[in-house]
């Protein structure tokens, strides 16, 4: 097939810009600790906070729940998250003594780390773990989330929302939204933290550059 002149040269420039419009990004695993012991509190939690009885430590994702750290570095972030017990916290520990974690983790640059599969089973949401992955970013009260931490929640969730056909997107203050609802399972009415993470700003942003995909916030 013959194309004018004009064709041809403009065929070249878009192969040529073709690389500029590629949204790709990358995610470097950088496992937790995931032992019998971490599986076997986890199977525990999923029966005695969830009501659930099964067999592996798994779940069915239906949400992303983001966070932020309140920890200034990643390194210092993945020891919290490393050991299968928790301790300090005990807040926490009156419900279980398996540690918090989250299903990946993204540092101030952008940089994904995954922690964990996205199908199994982390501490990071009450009521909702059972069902949600979790996305941390390293940040907080005095370090706001950056812009480039906002283009890898994006990227990250579009890749999760084509694994997983998710229905809802929240961040981590908007988890009372669920109670009294089918999706939220919590066996102690009275067992909740207060958070303030991510914050509505950031999660403003981040529904704007996902709105073409219609989560939703609430039930």
């Amino acid at each position: 097939m013959n194309y004018p002149l004009r064709n041809w040269v403009l065929l070249i420039c878009l192969a040529i810009q073709l690389p500029s419009f590629a949204q790709t990004f990358r995610i470097f695993e950088k496992p937790i600790i995931f032992n019998e012991e971490r599986e076997k509190l986890s199977l525990e939690y999923l029966k005695n906070r969830h009501g659930i009885d099964q067999e592996t430590a798994t779940i069915v994702p239906s949400m992303v729940v983001v966070h932020w750290t309140a920890v200034p570095t990643l390194e210092t972030t993945f020891d919290v998250f490393n050991p299968v017990h928790l301790g300090g916290r005990p807040e926490l520990t009156s419900a279980s003594n398996l540690n918090v974690s989250a299903h990946f983790l993204v540092d101030r640059d952008g940089t994904i780390f995954r922690l964990l599969p996205d199908t199994t089973f982390a501490r990071h949401t009450i009521g909702l773990n059972y069902t949600a992955i979790g996305i941390e970013n390293i940040g907080g009260p005095d370090a706001p989330l950056t812009k480039a931490q906002l283009k890898a929640n994006a990227e990250l969730i579009r890749y999760l929302h084509k694994k997983h056909q998710l229905a809802y997107v929240i961040g981590h203050h908007e988890y009372y939204a669920f109670q009294g609802t089918d999706i939220w399972k919590e066996t102690d009415p009275d067992y909740l933290t207060q958070k303030q993470d991510p914050g509505d700003r950031f999660m403003k942003k981040l529904r704007k550059k996902l709105a073409d995909l219609n989560f939703k916030s609430k039930p």
